[in-house]
């Protein structure tokens, strides 16, 4: 029963909310979500596992697809949106389903949550396989639409992991992996786009970009791997190009056009004085990993 999840719960550090002025408010909030890093914290090991689970799912073909509804929809949807420009990867690799689709970004569709079908059926709808991971996330742990999917997705042999902010949730029974983050009660009872919200946000970070460095999309801790798709993103690829290598700005421009824009081709190019081609398949043997294109001899 809702009365009975933490996430619902009354936090009796703000029951006179409505008597605070705003600095008080403020502070207020801002020491409640001080506590939810140390949550995530405790979670340490199931995120761990979560991301050697989704990197040995993607190297073998395999896809990330978040599932959620409201604010935990949206989370995933967004973290899946930035994987491509950030880590370079097909826009189909990480996917985020929201209950009630596109029209729930903007705005509340009610009732979405509430089907247990619609969140089996959208994964057939995507073509969901035994290669896959789902990733239900339900701050509530008992979303219909989530719970729906996460059983669809295990009766289709996929992995799935359960995110949920209260114990003994009915997804984290349900999925192969629990995460389960107790940010306790929120500041606003029951308004789990705060602290639950802001966990949300912190795990789902920690997993996608996990994933990627297991994967090879870094080198240290430079995104050698992005896709500049704006000024903004060309200018960091220059810079990174800059710092790998002892070009000038110009000079680094001229490298990066000669490789069609690709930044990990052209720091291989230059440093090991390759043509772009060449670059591409060197790296094409090592699995697309920069490090080991640069210090191994293929």
């Amino acid at each position: 029963m809702p009365e009975e999840l933490t996430t619902e719960s009354v936090n009796p550090a703000s029951v006179d909310l409505d008597r605070l002025d705003s600095l008080e408010l403020v502070r207020l909030i801002n020491g409640e979500d001080a506590g939810v890093a140390a949550a995530v914290a405790k979670e340490a090991a199931a995120i761990a596992q979560a991301i050697d689970l989704v990197a040995e799912r993607m190297a073998a073909g395999g896809r990330l697809v978040y599932v959620g509804a409201g604010t935990s929809g949206r989370l995933g949807v967004l973290d899946a949106a930035e994987c491509p420009p950030t880590f370079g990867v097909s826009p189909g690799l990480v996917m985020g389903l929201i209950a009630g689709g596109s029209d729930a970004l903007l705005k509340a569709v009610e009732g979405a949550e509430d089907s247990v079908e619609a969140g089996a059926n959208e994964l057939d709808g995507i073509g969901v396989t035994a290669k896959d991971v789902i990733m239900g996330i339900a701050a509530s742990g008992s979303t219909p639409y989530v719970l729906g999917a996460v059983r669809h997705a295990s009766a289709l042999g996929a992995a799935t992991i359960g995110f949920s902010c209260n114990e003994g949730s009915r997804l984290a029974e349900v999925a192969e992996l629990a995460i389960t983050v107790v940010t306790g009660p929120e500041i606003l009872s029951g308004s789990t786009r705060m602290k639950a919200g802001t966990a949300t946000k912190m795990v789902l970070n920690m997993l996608t970009t996990g994933v990627m460095v297991r994967l090879g999309k870094t080198y240290g801790n430079l995104m050698v791997d992005l896709q500049a798709t704006n000024r903004k993103l060309e200018d960091r690829s220059a810079r990174i190009l800059r710092q790998l290598t002892n070009l000038d700005d110009g000079g680094a421009r001229k490298v990066l056009a000669s490789c069609s824009g690709e930044l990990k081709t052209a720091i291989l190019s230059h440093r090991l004085s390759m043509t772009a081609g060449e670059a591409r398949e060197r790296l094409l043997q090592v699995g697309g990993r920069l490090r080991e294109a640069l210090e191994e001899r293929v």
